[in-house]
């Protein structure tokens, strides 16, 4: 049986633009989000880079970070992630390294391999696809730069060397879990939007994982979508809002963050009800009761170090609410087993 009062609890946030709201509005309700999520004991923030979409706020990434850490004391901060295909490793090193400089010990650099945006987006990038290919080399020269400096090194990510920012890989395939693996670094699959592999990579990346300077054990951290509020009918209600924004993401018309409706069923198809319930396999919402059954199913089933939680609610102080409830619901959870309270963990 998995130890619950270990599992700790993280925050990912896209900065999410609603309709009828502005950029501006994102980034305030980012950091609010996160003063709240320190109080409420979680471990982590991390924001996520996605270029050229209406309804998120978090595409200069390394920015927002500093925003946000600049804006609480103890909570790490972090990417999930940063998509490093879009850029130089040397660039990234500095960036984080400045924020590592500024907020000793709470910056965390998840990275993934995939671009992040459309064929269009990445010429503007002035990318290329094939830079993903590249992907291995360019963790292990990022955390190079972010080492100790070696004897007859000529380049030096400054500030950033010496810093040791914890590296993570992102994943929502094998090919993540088995690099994580061989490098002895922590994974997160985001089973949030492609659970499908998400049993499969966790396993294998448990099987080759190779101990590291960065970490002893393997450390597997699960994205999901939660959603929690007073009663079982508004929880309903506002995860009809993600269900509208992924069955527009398979209709190609993304757009802002929508506001919930009351019928989900007069929104969308058979056809793309099936996709869109295929992509939020790993999606919760309803009471503080509820969910707490909910997590215990998925923390068994996954044995997850650490629970990575989305909820793309239009409302932003019902989102707050939803970030409360759950932590009291994980608190409850872990005294139920060990009649323990559960207490916030930093890596």
């Amino acid at each position: 049986m998995v130890n619950r009062t270990m599992v700790k609890l993280s925050v990912l946030d896209l900065a999410y633009i609603g309709e009828g709201f502005t950029p501006t509005d994102a980034l305030t309700n980012a950091l609010d989000l996160a003063q709240h999520a320190e109080g409420a004991g979680y471990t982590r923030f991390w924001l996520a880079e996605h270029h050229n979409l209406a309804g998120i706020a978090s595409a200069a990434t390394s920015v927002c970070i500093c925003h946000v850490a600049g804006g609480t004391r103890t909570i790490r901060v972090g990417a999930g992630g940063i998509m490093l295909p879009n850029h130089s490793p040397m660039v990234i090193a500095e960036q984080f390294g400045t924020l590592a400089t500024l907020f000793p010990d709470r910056i965390d650099l998840g990275l993934g391999r995939a671009p992040g945006t459309d064929q269009r987006t990445l010429q503007a990038l002035r990318r290329v696809p094939e830079s993903s290919e590249y992907f291995p080399q360019d963790v292990v020269e990022l955390q190079a730069l972010l080492g100790s400096p070696q004897e007859n090194q000529l380049i030096h990510a400054i500030p950033g060397e010496g810093t040791h920012v914890p590296l993570w890989i992102l994943g929502s395939s094998l090919y993540g879990a088995q690099l994580a693996g061989m490098l002895g670094l922590p994974y997160a699959f985001a089973s949030h939007f492609a659970p499908q592999a998400m049993m499969e990579a966790v396993s294998i990346y448990r099987e080759r994982f190779e101990p590291s300077a960065q970490l002893s054990e393997p450390h597997v951290m699960v994205g999901c979508n939660i959603i929690v509020s007073d009663t079982e009918e508004e929880a309903k209600k506002l995860f009809t809002t993600p269900q509208q924004q992924f069955t527009r993401m398979v209709r190609g018309t993304r757009g802002k963050l929508p506001p919930p409706v009351d019928d989900i069923e007069s929104f969308w198809s058979p056809i793309e009800k099936k996709q869109v319930s295929s992509m939020l396999t790993c999606s919760f919402y309803g009471s503080t009761e509820t969910i707490k059954g909910k997590l215990n199913t998925l923390i068994e089933s996954t044995k997850a170090d650490e629970l990575m939680v989305v909820a793309a609610i239009w409302d932003h102080e019902a989102r707050v609410r939803s970030f409360e409830l759950l932590a009291q619901a994980m608190d409850q959870t872990a005294e139920g087993e060990l009649n323990l309270p559960r207490k916030a963990m930093s890596a």
